[in-house]
């Protein structure tokens, strides 16, 4: 194939650019992919709608401070620099064209087309509201770097308005927390919520006392991270029962509006009402919207999440050149986390660069999972062995820092956690106060004095 340039498509016969491999997305799955095609050489375009690559189970970090939002977000394009066959662009992709082998993407509002011998879509997924959509208007979620600043912004202000009120209803209001759903990042939440309180809001504003700090998370199964069970969900419901916060199990959310949520037990049918000025929605994924895309041009079934249902070997409906990974995709009841994204992404290079004999099924080796509860409290497990408290969360500690991209990044999150877990440093909360519209004053003229009249 005869390049103009190194890591830039071909022109072909029909005046569209051609490369070998189209991967869309940046995340786990796609970087994956992207790094084992540039090792062996093979000419790829990475199309993605952000310019980072999101280290997505960090996000919660950013939220609370101990981390800024470059250190877990760290742009694409630095990270395959170094890469002459890869070429990052920015742009949506709107169109597959499965049969032509080309994808329609659009980047400053024009579109391009783009052909590929084959396709890898890793774009992961997003909130999902089970038929409640209304509540993403009320409701804080943790999916991107914005989602993070935006409740960061909000955590922020509660204190500091607290802080100042005088109405004792609003203050209580102000300092309430509620988080829906107990999976790894609602449990993360509220873990950090209330240490904040402790730990860092109860020094630093000599008003507001970590008792005043409520944090509430409603979960509607009978366990908190169910996907652990038995003895480690035991655990972290009384590590996090220990820690100030208030676990409220088989218990769903029926209504949410600006200043709370109604909750009705699953048990007892009863409603009650929590009043909360900030209401944090982890309760569960969906596909993101390119599943939908790409299972209409494949003829590719979904499930009741937006999934895509894959073959074995990853590819997507019956086109042995179009793969997908991840979070968008459904397979054998894998669950939704980075190392089964990471681990597809390089299976499916390694079957377009002739690495893995195409129609090779994917295996998942599982090397465990873990989830962090609070400063010093964590679980983990590897195969049948299991591990809490201080020993998991050194384990978790270590973990996401092989994990994150590049040394800088390593380093800072290192001595940033330092000063936030050991001392009582949050280096990355930053608010300002919205500037207030004031209404100018017409100018007081002063009068001239009446003249007496005389009689």
């Amino acid at each position: 194939m005869d390049r103009t340039a190194a890591g830039r498509a071909d022109i072909d016969a029909t005046g569209h650019e051609q490369t070998q491999v189209v991967i869309v997305g940046s995340g786990f799955g796609a970087l994956a992919a992207a790094k084992t095609l540039a090792k062996s050489k093979t000419p790829f375009v990475l199309i993605s709608a952000t310019t980072e690559h999101l280290f997505q189970p960090l996000l919660y970090q950013v939220a609370t401070g101990v981390l800024s939002a470059g250190e877990v977000a760290p742009p694409i394009r630095t990270i395959l620099q170094k890469y002459p066959n890869a070429d990052v662009r920015l742009g949506r992709v709107v169109e597959v064209n499965a049969e032509e082998n080309t994808v329609v993407y659009e980047a400053s509002g024009t579109r391009h087309t783009l052909g590929y011998r084959s396709l890898i879509a890793a774009t992961g997924a997003t909130q999902a509201y089970f038929g409640h959509d209304e509540f993403e208007k009320v409701t804080y979620k943790l999916k991107t770097v914005e989602d993070a600043e935006v409740l960061r912004k909000q955590i922020l202000r509660c204190f500091e308005e607290a802080h100042t009120t005088n109405d004792a209803l609003v203050r209580r209001n102000l300092l309430s927390f509620v988080v829906v759903g107990a999976g790894a990042t609602g449990v993360e939440l509220a873990g950090q919520i209330k240490e904040l309180a402790r730990r860092y809001f109860a020094k630093a504003i000599n008003n507001i006392s970590a008792d005043e700090v409520t944090v509430t998370m409603v979960e509607g199964a009978g366990v908190a991270l169910p996907a652990f069970g038995g003895k480690l969900s035991e655990y972290t419901q009384a590590s996090l029962e220990k820690s100030g916060v208030e676990v409220v199990l088989n218990t769903m959310v029926t209504a949410i509006d600006e200043h709370g949520v109604t909750v009705s037990s699953a048990k007892t049918k009863e409603e009650k009402r929590i009043d909360a000025e900030t209401v944090i929605w982890s309760a569960g994924v969906r596909a993101n919207d390119f599943a939908a895309v790409l299972g209409e041009a494949t003829g590719c079934e979904s499930d009741r999440a937006g999934r895509l249902l894959i073959n074995p070997d990853l590819t997507v409906g019956g086109f042995a050149n179009v793969f997908a990974i991840g979070d968008m995709t459904s397979l054998n009841g894998l669950p939704g986390q980075s190392p089964v994204a990471m681990q597809g992404g390089r299976h499916a290079a390694k079957t377009v660069n002739g690495k893995v004999k195409a129609g090779t099924p994917f295996k998942y080796f599982d090397k465990g999972s873990m989830s962090i509860i609070s400063r010093f409290s964590a679980v983990c497990r590897v195969r049948k062995v299991e591990f809490k408290g201080t020993i998991a969360w050194f384990m978790w500690l270590a973990v996401h820092v092989m994990y994150l991209v590049g040394f800088r990044n390593r380093y800072v999150a290192v001595m940033s956690w330092f000063g936030s877990f050991i001392g009582h440093r949050r280096p990355h909360f930053h608010y300002a106060q919205e500037p207030m519209k004031v209404e100018a004053t017409p100018p007081v003229t002063e009068r001239e004095p009446e003249l007496a009249h005389s009689a």
